[in-house]
């Protein structure tokens, strides 16, 4: 427990102290969060409605996405993974420590945004307190595991940030934050179901914001678990110490498996 707290704590203090992981953790959330209160509510006076859930769900995938899987192939590069392994720190340890702090950033934004934005923007604050804590959980382990993911099977920083674009662009685009799902057209609506932002934004509507949830909210909840679930157990089984050892479990593409869950929350009514 002792070597895991101090783990954790040296995590944590890493992205404070690191430039890029204080930027995507704090800086760039915070600063777009800004922005879309300023500017938004003047262009689409509804944004107000789903301001707060919006810019959590920004937040958690700027965190998760863009800043969690670097670290984990700088530090297999470094060799940093080869010390631990020599040092008897399981894998799991390795993926999930640096999934809870970036977990923990992420808190300290959902509170700064859920207190500030009702007093800055007259935006509303969430009327179910336990749905809203219950859906960032559930979203946040499912980002945290897809950046875990991501960092396991890429060969490089700049594949991270390919694999990572592949998620967070179309988020932003079709993930309910700009444009509400219901004035999507109805496939682009259905494919955007691929990614948890959809799936986040509609459990925030109906179990946290009292607004009429697109389709099912609990099953929203459920497929992010199932996700979040998925892409842990394939981060874990996909994990390799040296991206030179010849002794990989499985081929990289497996990581596509992890859209099952979501390919079934597709189906949702």
């Amino acid at each position: 427990m002792k070597a895991f707290i101090n783990h954790f704590s040296f995590e944590f203090r890493t992205g404070i102290r690191n430039q890029t992981l204080l930027l995507l953790n704090y800086l760039f959330p915070l600063g777009f969060y800004a922005m879309m209160g300023l500017i938004m509510p003047e262009l689409n006076p509804t944004f107000l409605e789903t301001m707060v859930p919006a810019m959590v769900v920004f937040a958690v995938l700027a965190s998760t996405l863009l800043g969690l899987p670097e670290q984990f192939v700088t530090a297999r590069e470094a060799g940093i993974f080869r010390s631990y392994k020599v040092n008897g720190v399981p894998a799991i340890s390795i993926l999930v420590i640096p999934a809870l702090t970036t977990v923990f950033h992420m808190a300290i934004i959902t509170v700064i945004i859920t207190v500030t934005a009702p007093l800055f923007f007259d935006a509303p604050a969430p009327v179910n307190w336990f749905g809203f804590v219950l859906t960032f959980l559930a979203l946040a382990f499912t980002c945290a595991g897809l950046g875990a993911l991501i960092g396991v099977i890429s060969s490089d920083s700049r594949m991270t940030v390919l694999w990572a674009q592949l998620i967070f662009l179309p988020s932003m685009m079709l993930g309910g934050m700009m444009i509400p799902y219901g004035d999507l057209p109805e496939t682009a609506g259905r494919v955007s179901r691929l990614f948890p932002a959809t799936m986040a934004m509609n459990a925030f509507r109906g179990l946290a914001m009292d607004l009429t949830a697109d389709f099912s909210a609990t099953g929203s909840l459920l497929v992010l678990l199932a996700g979040g679930l998925t892409a842990f157990g394939l981060a874990i089984y996909l994990f390799n110490w040296d991206r030179r050892n010849a002794t990989q479990r499985g081929h990289p593409l497996m990581a596509l498996l992890v859209l099952v869950p979501f390919g079934i929350g597709m189906l949702l009514a």
